[in-house]
């Protein structure tokens, strides 16, 4: 039987990462949060909450990251058991932000339960944010994605963003830990907060099937295989078979994440090999890599880059990638990590340069396209450029590394954006899920997990721009101080 608090804490943390994909059993998070609201309102002292808070993040974390462990097996300049240590370090400093939620509610919200539960909403809200920024930022599995597959709920992070939508999670669960206090959070908060919701919903449009067309391409390529040279051959004949034929209609073609080991802006001859596999007006877009050169002719640095190619082997376009995964495609303070025996999961000896951000890249008779590569979809209102809104955005991605449980929570989290952003996001990964979302974060078509295949429709088409998509982060953050400045007066008003 579990007594001490700390433990409970830690235990519900566990339990509560099963909300998220793939098993997306979200009532046990909502009451796995209620038990952690239940113990820090009853805390003795801020040192006694910001323990449980704690506890509670280390399980959640340790649990709902255990993918991370899964890329350590495909390098060996480590152990490969390393990956599990590597899951419990990361979930020990991950779990700071649960624990300021719950300090900040300990705190401030000690008076009543409902102030208790509308100031750990705000609080969780603030915290969540800092983790997607602080130390280059890790947005991974907010609480607000939980409910990417409920459209009613979902849409309400077109209105306050994903960081709101945690914090309507948190205060909920804050709720049900107080069963009193339910009604009055109703009236407060989630009745004007749907009806905004509804308001502000975008009206649907439908699609035009005799336009252009996408395709997007799933090679079920394992990782172990992408770097092998004796599979070359094989690995561009899978993705050439599954690119289909031309036809009559102008297609775009989607290709993963580094999907062409070859240079394509130095080595012609790899972009003429791959135009032959396209019609008149198709584009072809894959990932690969672009090289820095120093002064002295030198390769110092490469970037993970997206290129548009057309079918007379001409590069229309690029985008780098802007936010790159530590210890993935660079390796903080190389010098000193180096000597002692860490290395990049991603095979190489260089390191991967940041692009400069967010960009729309227009592509003639197909409209415009925001890119965001791999992990770049997770972080909440960074992935458009506002200034030049794109019509779609495509997330290449190399899933690969990700196991079992990464590629379905990589996949909400990208409908998730679709939804606050209002337009289609388009996934092609090596081994899944490569998927087409609409504007409202539905899963229009998908291949599964480990599958080859290939996707062929038509574009969803965008909506008009979401609150979210014209405000970005002034919406939760105003949420944020709603909720507290309406916790303080309820505080004050009892005393």
């Amino acid at each position: 039987m579990l007594r001490s608090p700390l433990l409970i804490a830690l235990v519900a943390g566990l339990v509560s990462a099963t909300g998220f994909a793939p098993l997306g059993l979200w009532p046990l998070l909502l009451i796995s949060l209620a038990v952690l609201a239940h113990l820090v309102f009853r805390a003795g002292s801020m040192k006694a909450a910001l323990g449980l808070g704690w506890a509670f993040g280390v399980g959640h974390f340790t649990t709902g990251l255990n993918w991370i462990a899964h890329a350590f097996t495909f390098q060996d300049a480590m152990p490969h058991w390393f990956g599990y240590g590597a899951v419990i370090l990361l979930s020990l400093y991950l779990a700071i932000y649960p624990a300021m939620a719950a300090g900040l509610a300990w705190r401030w919200g000690r008076s009543s339960p409902t102030t208790f539960s509308l100031i750990f909403g705000a609080a969780w809200i603030v915290t969540e944010w800092l983790r997607a920024t602080m130390f280059t930022g890790f947005a991974w599995n907010p609480l607000g994605v939980v409910w990417v597959d409920i459209p009613a709920a979902a849409k309400l992070a077109a209105l306050v963003g994903t960081y709101g939508l945690s914090g309507l999670t948190a205060l909920l669960a804050a709720a049900l830990a107080a069963p009193r206090v339910r009604g009055n959070i109703a009236i407060l908060i989630a009745l004007p907060l749907l009806a905004l919701g509804a308001f502000f919903a975008p009206t649907s449009r439908p699609t035009h099937d005799g336009g252009a067309r996408i395709r997007v391409v799933q090679p079920n390529i394992g990782q172990q295989d992408k770097h092998v040279a004796t599979l070359d051959r094989l690995n561009n004949a899978k993705l050439a078979a599954l690119s289909g034929h031309p036809g009559a209609r102008p297609r775009l073609i989607f290709w993963p994440e580094a999907a062409v080991p070859e240079f394509l802006e130095e080595e012609r001859w790899v972009r003429e090999r791959l135009a032959k596999l396209l019609g008149p007006k198709d584009l072809l877009l894959t990932g690969g890599l672009a090289l820095i050169a120093g002064n002295d002719g030198k390769v110092i640095g490469a970037r993970n880059s997206l290129f548009v190619l057309d079918s007379e082997a001409q590069l229309l376009g690029r985008y780098d990638k802007a936010h790159l995964v530590p210890y993935g495609e660079y390796l903080p303070m190389r010098p000193l990590l180096s000597a002692i025996g860490f290395s990049r999961l991603v095979p190489g000896d260089i390191d991967f340069w940041s692009g400069p951000g967010p960009q729309t890249l227009n592509l003639d008779g197909f409209g415009a396209m925001g890119v965001q590569i791999c992990y770049e979809i997770i972080f909440s209102g960074q992935v458009v450029d506002r200034a030049n809104r794109p019509d779609f955005l495509f997330n290449p991605s190399n899933d690969a590394w990700f196991g079992a449980w990464g590629p379905p929570q990589h996949l909400a989290q990208a409908r998730l954006r679709a939804v606050e952003e209002a337009m289609p996001v388009i996934r092609s990964t090596p081994t899944g899920i490569s998927a087409v979302i609409d504007a409202e974060g539905r899963l229009l078509a998908s291949l599964p997990h480990m599958t080859a295949g290939a996707l062929e429709t038509a574009m969803p088409p965008p909506h008009n721009p979401t609150p979210f998509a014209r405000l970005g982060q002034i919406l939760p953050f105003a949420l944020a101080m709603i909720l507290a400045g309406l916790g303080v007066a309820l505080g004050r008003r009892r005393r």
